[in-house]
């Protein structure tokens, strides 16, 4: 027995020598994940261009092991958090069965680096960004010679996301919204009580005194600014509100410095981006009210992590009850907050096999 372990202890020290257990500079980790998830399939595809889009240059990731297989748009949240940086974690598997699309959005990651930020300040509105993320459905379908895609919106990406359901339905596989945004004011409501339940549980005196600054937050006919929007956020993530049993976000930051299709230039700016696009996007975001569509001619999936609170998932599944479309899903993922394809991706993946995939394969639209 001890012979045998030797040999195989012997065998793992051949095939994982020692000067390749430990990357010596963020290139190297990043060639490392770069390599392991080349697209090497003959009909695979792996590419990182810039598209032209409301006028400026848009950075997009495309991957995938067919490109016969449906396209899955993934409009990410924020506005200006962009999933891309991230994606080389949570995305390789679904590339086996969708050709996956990673959008920076206007002034958001790559996509800010790549312009002048003075110049698409003034662009930075709601019905700009509405009308990109058409320009965009409507060059992939053009590129991919598809009739529909898949359009996945998380967060911010999903009011972006469930307006394409509504205007263009015969565009789309599917809508999926994740953390989708309905009544934004209540939701931001029900966050602030979770968060100051829970400081009062944990006899947090500093956080039940910033929560209960807050006063009638988000109350109708006051708008939430974002001194207090950012208050409530804050408390509400440090007790596991947008992330489940995590005090923050810091992971995510971090796995994004292994990201391949980010330059150091493009990691120097990703914050500043963020910020730029919560100035001119987050307060109305919050004032969003999608409680009236409730009618769709496209099927719709919402996946909800259980313990969401950042875009509370309790009122997203009471407007899902009410909604009526030719078909329709709500996957509830139970170990997730707001992060659900980071936190359970295993079960992200179980739901676009089990809830989206066989649509396109009804449609035709898959590899053979």
């Amino acid at each position: 027995m001890i012979l045998r372990f030797a040999g195989i202890l012997a065998l793992c020290t051949v095939l994982v020598p020692a000067s390749a257990q430990k990357p010596e500079s963020r290139a190297e980790a990043v060639k490392i994940v770069a390599d392991m998830r080349r697209i090497v399939t003959p009909q695979g595809i792996e590419r990182m261009q810039a598209v032209r889009i409301g006028g400026i240059d848009q950075w997009i990731s495309v991957r995938g092991m067919d490109r016969r297989n449906p396209v899955l748009l993934m409009i990410h949240g924020g506005p200006g958090y962009v999933a891309m940086p991230t994606s080389w974690y949570f995305q390789r598997p679904w590339e086996d069965f969708f050709t996956v699309v990673q959008w920076d959005q206007r002034g958001a990651g790559k996509t800010y680096a790549a312009n002048d930020p003075a110049a698409v300040a003034l662009t930075m509105t709601r019905p700009r960004m509405i009308a990109d993320a058409e320009e965009m459905v409507a060059w992939l379908r053009r590129e991919f010679g598809k009739e529909r895609i898949f359009v996945l919106g998380h967060s911010w990406g999903s009011s972006l996301g469930i307006e394409l359901a509504r205007r263009h339905p015969d565009w789309l596989h599917a809508y999926i919204g994740a953390g989708q945004i309905t009544n934004s004011p209540e939701s931001e409501r029900r966050g602030l009580r979770f968060a100051l339940d829970a400081a009062r549980r944990d006899n947090n005196a500093q956080a039940v005194r910033e929560l209960e600054a807050l006063g009638d937050y988000a109350a109708p006919g006051r708008p939430v600014v974002l001194r207090d929007l950012y208050a409530q956020r804050k408390w509400l993530g440090y007790y596991g509100g947008a992330v489940y049993a995590r005090r923050n976000t810091d992971h995510e930051s971090a796995a994004a410095r292994l990201a391949p299709e980010y330059t150091d230039a493009d990691l120097r700016t990703i914050w500043k981006a963020n910020d730029f696009s919560e100035n001119h996007l987050l307060a109305e975001t919050v004032a969003l009210d999608f409680s009236g569509y409730t009618r769709f001619d496209c099927p719709i999936i919402l996946l909800n992590g259980r313990h969401d609170h950042n875009v509370s998932a309790s009122v997203a599944a009471e407007w899902f009850a009410r909604v009526q479309a030719p078909r329709k899903a709500l996957v509830w993922f139970e170990n997730s907050a707001h992060e659900m394809f980071n936190e359970e991706p295993g079960r992200m993946l179980a739901a676009l096999l089990q809830q989206a995939r066989p649509i396109a394969e009804k449609a035709g639209d898959v590899a053979p």
